[in-house]
Order: C-alpha cells, then structure tokens, then sequence
C-alpha cells in the first residue's frame, strides 16, 4: 500500500504515521526503490485490529 492508502485506511496523517514508526509503535514502510515505500496491507490491517483489541472491540 502507499502511503495515501495507508492514511485513507487508517483515518491517520502522515505526520502521525511517521511519528509512530518512529516510536516502532506503527508498521515501518518496505522499500519499493530508491525514493519508493509501501506498506504491508496485512500489516495494517493486524495493526488495527491489535488497536481494536486494545480498546476492548470486538474484531471481526
């Protein structure tokens, strides 16, 4: 995923995105090439779904 996609998912700025890579508290991107990253949609979606869990919500 991009990082518009990824934002768009998540309902999360790019600013935000970064600061939690950062923290290591967000998926990190994969290099795509030499000025390219994506991200791992199965990756954002466990992350989500871990932040669902620890809000006590149920994950579908």
């Amino acid at each position: 995923m991009r990082l518009p996609d990824v934002m768009a998912r998540t309902g999360l700025s790019k600013t935000t995105i970064y600061a939690l890579i950062k923290t290591a508290t967000f998926p990190a991107p994969v290099p795509l090439g030499a000025r390219a990253v994506g991200w791992v949609s199965t990756e954002i979606d466990g992350w989500m779904a871990d932040r669902l869990k620890a809000a006590g919500r149920k994950v579908a």
